[in-house]
């Protein structure tokens, strides 16, 4: 059994990745909640010799009795009481969890109440250790600066008009108005667009009516809106434009010369500018590989282990990572089913469609908390200090927030998050790299029996590679 802020909790293990908590809040915490609650009711409650606001708890209590006034310390407590018995449980919860309300109790009787909730899968490890894992060889080829380079020259090219009929690749400012079954829609009209032919920015067909066309000239564009358009109201129907095109424009790309790295760069010279390019390429490709190398390592850990992942547990895993989607979403000022709609998905689709990266995720998290168990991993007193430090330009004290979430038993929470980043560590640290031709050649490797359809016994079978008699 263990203790958070006063909170016991007792968890008795459940089948497919669920435990039972049963918790139990002291008799102090309950009566602290209860004169909360009779507070509370008391700043709007009128009593004859009493202020409003300055009537004595006791007396909220005799005049409202003490089942309604529980009911309301219940309705405040019990977040707070619930997240506390989830700290003091030591557990990983995944999914919402089915809570069982209680009821309230006697006068100096204990608070109980039930807790059923999924948990982070438990692994058998397998080796995790000095794994043999192919590491990509970092490199740039000239026609990756090329691209770059062709990049920056696109970035600055200049737009002209030009006295010609408008092909690929050319630009066109003009003005629409479209109409369905004769009647003008919202959001069918635009003044002044610059678009470029061939891009594929609006709907297919539109383009297309614009080839050839000149400056002054006005043309009808047939189209039909898709099936899955972000709009619903105009997905599927057929559309006329009438474009009037004002200009044509000419994309004119600067002369990639010295004269351009000089006036476009830190650099005096083309050769500088590349040489450039290529070094910053060079970086980004050994950190690429270095990610590739990690995420190849910890991949063997898992796949060496064995994890059980229940569906429930994946899918309360997935949704857990959608509803994250939806605060970033809202966050940033998108609403959540706009979002949905202009991705032609449902909310179910989107949570079915991570439903194998929050699987592999869970394999990864039950892999690298067993090892941090096996391991016997240990947090320091400096290393929670450490995590806690603000973001450079912010304030606040890491001692004081530590001393906070120790308060609330929180500080559980960063132990565990601490000890599997330094358990992924311990596995990649000790990967030996090999060279990737070597890696996926073993990924090859093939048994006779295999080979001829035969059985066997899989555990007696030695593995066989090519050149063993």
């Amino acid at each position: 059994m263990n203790a958070s802020a006063e909170v016991t909790a007792e968890v008795t293990e459940l089948p497919e990745s669920r435990v039972k908590i049963t918790a139990s809040v002291p008799p102090g915490e309950v009566d602290r909640a209860l004169e909360r609650a009779a507070t509370q009711y008391a700043r709007e409650m009128r009593f004859p010799g009493f202020r409003k606001g300055k009537v004595p708890p006791q007396l909220v209590l005799q005049r409202l009795g003490r089942e309604a006034v529980m009911e309301e310390a219940l309705r405040e407590g019990l977040p707070t009481w619930y997240e506390r018995a989830i700290f003091a449980s030591k557990i990983s919860p995944v999914g919402d969890p089915e809570l069982d309300m209680p009821d309230a109790p006697a006068e100096g009787e204990p608070l109980e109440f039930t807790i059923e909730i999924g948990v982070r899968p438990t692994a058998k490890l397998g080796d995790y250790k000095g794994l043999e894992v192919g590491k990509p060889e970092p490199e740039v080829p000239g026609e990756q600066i090329d691209a770059e380079v062709d990049r920056m020259r696109e970035s600055l090219a200049g737009l002209n008009a030009v006295e010609r009929a408008a092909a690929e690749g050319d630009f066109v400012l003009i003005d629409y108005a479209g109409e369905i079954d004769g009647e003008a829609f919202e959001g069918g009209t635009s003044s002044d667009y610059l678009l470029e032919l061939g891009s594929g920015q609006l709907i297919e067909g539109f383009e297309d009516a614009l080839m050839g066309a000149e400056a002054g000239e006005e043309r009808k564009a047939e189209v039909t809106f898709p099936e899955e358009y972000h709009a619903e109201h105009l997905a599927g129907k057929p559309a006329v434009f009438t474009v009037t095109v004002k200009e044509v424009r000419e994309k004119t790309l600067p002369d990639l010369d010295d004269d351009f790295a000089a006036d476009n760069s830190d650099f005096d010279t083309l050769e500088e500018l590349r040489a450039d390019i290529e070094h910053r390429l060079e970086h980004a490709a050994e950190h690429q590989a270095e990610h590739a190398f990690r995420d190849a390592a910890l991949d063997a850990a898992i796949e060496n282990a064995t994890v059980e992942v229940p569906d429930d547990i994946v899918k309360a895993r997935a949704t857990e990572v959608w509803e994250r989607v939806e605060r970033q979403l809202q966050a940033q000022g998108m609403n959540p089913e706009m979002y949905l709609q202009i991705q032609g998905k449902t909310r179910e689709e989107m949570i079915e469609e991570s439903s194998d990266e929050a699987a592999k995720g869970l394999r990864r998290e039950a892999v690298l908390a067993a090892i941090a168990d096996a391991e016997e991993i240990e947090v320091s007193e400096e290393e929670l200090l450490e995590a806690l430090q603000p973001p450079a330009g912010q304030k606040g004290k890491p001692e004081k927030l530590l001393k906070r979430l120790r308060a609330d038993g929180r500080d559980a929470m960063l132990v565990e998050e601490l000890r599997i980043n330094k358990a992924a560590e311990l596995v990649v640290d000790s990967a030996e790299p090999i060279e990737m031709d070597r890696a996926e050649a073993r990924e090859k490797l093939w048994t006779p029996e295999e080979e001829s359809g035969e059985g066997g016994d899989p555990g007696s079978s030695e593995l066989w590679t090519p050149g063993d008699d």
